[in-house]
């Protein structure tokens, strides 16, 4: 197993924001490298005509190009349980040599596509039943435990795994951490093994960090204080867009996934907010439960869009203390800032 030199996990940021350049950065400097697996063959050639083909071609060719970047760095990919095709993702993760797979949104059945493999498994959970089922689950069912756990909160950006009532009452995370740490302190004793924890949503600097260490993380993830690095995948207009931000323009979304999201105002969202309807052009068949004549705006389309550099028609997905960035950082800056010394 290879050793991790700081306490530090890079968010996964789809569509395209995360990917070698940020990983491979990020691994190089002693953090752990996450690769986006959403949609991520959409700057490949086939990409129109056969998405997976394009996505499972570009998982390889990123994840190698990383390596280069990091040849003894920890690297691995971010694959959504609501992905159509999620267990061939899976599997290529395995197969291109991927050191880890961190997965949202309960992957109860994970450990059976990764059997007699050694990669690392996590879940990504957001309160303590979650977690409890989840621990369970694979205890009952595999006998096998994961080999760390990501805690994310009600201030990350992209995807929240919590209700809109909850995001609008502010409420005490710290409980709800110290609770899943808990938790995992009994499984631990079951696995006789620790089992690392990294909480992330909102880190933005080192008082920050201090505080997640402080109440028991292992780790920290973080994912949008990357956003305006050199290093970092995404368009310079992209970047700019953060960089422009207040703290006003942070906004709650409802993504056609069917739960909130944390995402930067621009046209694109006010158009969405009016009820605008912005059928898509054509269905890249990336989640499950995604019906493309009933949903206002196709997720996939508006992420692509703003990844490209068009960031008035795209969705920019941000964690809730993104606007405190003001200039453009690179990866070791970033990490120095946050781990300063540890």
């Amino acid at each position: 197993k290879k050793r991790l030199k700081k306490p530090l996990i890079q968010g996964g940021m789809g569509i395209g924001v995360s990917l070698s350049g940020l990983a491979g950065a990020v691994a190089k400097e002693g953090g752990v490298g996450t690769i986006s697996a959403a949609q991520i063959g959409f700057l490949q050639p086939e990409f129109e005509q056969n998405p997976v083909l394009a996505n499972l071609k570009a998982m390889e060719e990123e994840l190698q190009k990383a390596r280069k970047i990091a040849p003894d760095g920890i690297l691995g990919f971010n694959i959504m349980v609501a992905m159509n095709h999620y267990e061939t993702y899976v599997r290529k993760a395995v197969e291109t040599g991927a050191d880890f797979i961190v997965s949202a949104g309960l992957p109860l059945e994970l450990p059976a596509m990764v059997s007699d493999t050694d990669i690392a498994i996590a879940p990504i959970v957001s309160g303590a039943r979650a977690t409890a089922l989840i621990l369970k689950y694979w205890e009952k069912k595999y006998h096998r435990y994961p080999d760390f756990i990501v805690i994310e909160g009600p201030e990350a950006g992209g995807h929240l795994g919590f209700s809109r009532k909850q995001l609008e009452e502010k409420m005490d995370y710290d409980m709800e951490i110290s609770e899943i740490l808990k938790l995992v302190r009994v499984y631990e004793k079951k696995a006789e093994r620790k089992i690392p924890v990294a909480v992330g949503g909102g880190i933005c600097d080192k008082a920050r960090a201090e505080h997640e260490f402080m109440l028991g993380a292992d780790l920290i993830q973080v994912a949008s204080r990357f956003i305006t690095t050199k290093e970092c995948d995404a368009d310079s207009a992209y970047k700019d867009a953060y960089l422009k931000a207040r703290k006003e323009d942070i906004v709650l979304v409802s993504s056609p996934v069917g739960m909130p999201g944390r995402a930067i105002r621009n046209s694109f969202l006010e158009h969405v907010e009016k009820g605008e309807v912005q059928r898509p052009q054509k269905c890249f068949g990336c989640l499950k439960h995604c019906n493309p004549a009933e949903i206002p705006y196709c997720i996939t389309e508006a992420l692509i869009h703003a990844v490209k550099g068009d960031t008035e028609n795209g969705l920019l997905f941000c964690g809730a203390q993104g606007f405190l960035a003001n200039q453009i950082e690179t990866v070791q800056d970033v990490m120095e800032d946050l781990l300063g010394g540890l």
